[in-house]
């Protein structure tokens, strides 16, 4: 599975694009942005990028109106589809998001539920009662998303429902030629639903890869064989931050263990999950990390440890935003793309990433672990790579015995002896491939 060995990118087109926040109706050709972000895109090593939603809806993109037109505010049809062309030109594959819980109020068979009540031929695409009443005076209650009647709940076990989801995903692998898809709030699917898109898009296209957003519980539950191929892996995001500010490495070492280690009643051994410092709802990561020097240590794990490491659009120049200040801020338009150290070091994780089959598919086994340091291994058959991180201001003297004496860090293509063990350069991590 390509995905696996890919380092993706993440864009809010939406924001990344300027488009205003309500839906105007005018028609702008603002998604033809991403080509002169290709450059860029090419530069840092990316070589997969996951766009937030792109079609048309009533606000932030997740209200769908129309999945099988671009979104007015970002451009036309065949505007996406010369994106998409260029982008599989300098070898970047393309996951869509896939918002398949709810829809927009603008969604016009739900508008006909409105208008025609419990005439509407649709009315059980959506969880009606035409009793009560909704938070907008419909004089009808209907399921929202967590409370959100901006987001109107639809039936997965309405067959006519699946059908019409499945039709439109056919139309953006058949047009758009996309490679995957990365499903919204993926834990408040059908797990029967999920299973018959898996089967539908196997299918079509080969190598087609599902990533679904899962928050807590047990990520088997959606990932596994004729299911979801991968899902994001949020408790090491809360893990990755959480270790650096409070100086406890501890927490997220546990956490990898706990998924990805040696022990037989490990979680998730074998699998890749979608890891990432931020994304679109979050906090950015240069604003959460209470020291900037750990900024690009924490990338340094990001891309050491198993999984599919994605970067956030502006995160890898260590743009800032919080989320308390509402989420246009985290979602913002830039002109043009910026490049400092730490777009430079990120650019060398990836290169790093994709080449190494020991990042892609080894094993994982901690080393070495104190508060303010770590070393880990990732081993895949003979090949062994060492990830160290010092998150602290001093020098620190690993000792370990991996059965290897000379190894070369392959950020700065240093020849290391680490016969006993390594020393660590103050606020640094080195990636360490074993002879």
């Amino acid at each position: 599975m390509w995905a696996y060995e890919s380092v993706f990118y993440q864009i809010y087109p939406l924001g990344f694009c300027g488009a205003p926040f309500e839906n105007d109706g005018v028609l702008e050709h603002r998604i033809l942005k991403v080509i002169d972000w290709i450059p860029h895109l090419e530069k840092m090593g990316i070589n997969a990028i996951y766009f937030s939603p792109v079609f048309e809806s009533d606000t932030h993109g997740y209200n769908t109106r129309d999945y099988k037109k671009i979104d007015t505010r970002l451009g036309t049809n065949e505007d996406f589809k010369l994106v998409v062309e260029k982008l599989h030109a300098a070898g970047i594959k393309v996951v869509l998001d896939g918002v398949f819980n709810h829809v927009g109020r603008g969604f016009p068979n739900f508008k006909d539920v409105i208008a025609n009540r419990e005439g509407s031929q649709y009315k059980d695409w959506f969880n009606i009662n035409f009793g009560g009443n909704s938070n907008y005076n419909d004089g009808l209650w209907y399921e929202g998303w967590e409370g959100n009647y901006d987001l109107v709940k639809i039936n997965l076990w309405n067959e006519q429902v699946v059908n019409h989801i499945l039709d439109a995903v056919s139309y953006w692998i058949d047009y758009f030629d996309i490679d995957g898809l990365r499903l919204d709030v993926a834990y408040c699917l059908d797990k029967n639903f999920i299973r018959r898109l898996r089967q539908f898009t196997d299918s079509k296209k080969a190598d087609f890869v599902l990533i679904g957003e899962l928050l807590h519980g047990d990520y088997n539950q959606f990932v596994g064989e004729g299911m979801l191929h991968s899902c994001t892996n949020y408790e090491c995001y809360k893990g990755l931050y959480s270790s650096f500010n409070a100086m406890n490495m501890f927490e997220i070492i546990h956490s990898l263990i706990r998924q990805f280690g040696p022990e037989g009643w490990t979680l998730y051994k074998g699998k890749h999950l979608l890891a990432f410092v931020d994304n679109h709802d979050v906090t950015r990561v240069a604003s959460v990390l209470s020291n900037e020097k750990h900024l690009p240590l924490i990338y340094g794990m990001l891309f050491g440890m198993p999984g599919i490491p994605c970067v956030y659009y502006g995160s890898e120049w260590g743009e800032k935003a919080e989320k308390s200040q509402g989420d246009p801020a985290l979602r913002p338009c830039f002109e043009a793309p910026k490049w400092n150290e730490l777009t430079d070091f990120i650019n060398k994780l990836a290169d790093i990433k994709k080449t190494e089959k020991a990042l892609n598919y080894g094993d994982f086994k901690s080393v070495v672990l104190t508060n303010k340091q770590c070393v880990f291994e990732r081993n895949y058959e003979g090949d062994k790579i060492l990830i160290a991180v010092n998150a602290d201001d001093n020098d620190f003297y690993a000792g370990f015995n991996v059965g290897g004496d000379n190894a070369t860090d392959l950020i700065t293509n240093e020849q290391v002896n680490i016969g006993g063990g390594v020393n660590i350069p103050a606020y640094s991590v080195m990636i360490l491939k074993v002879a």
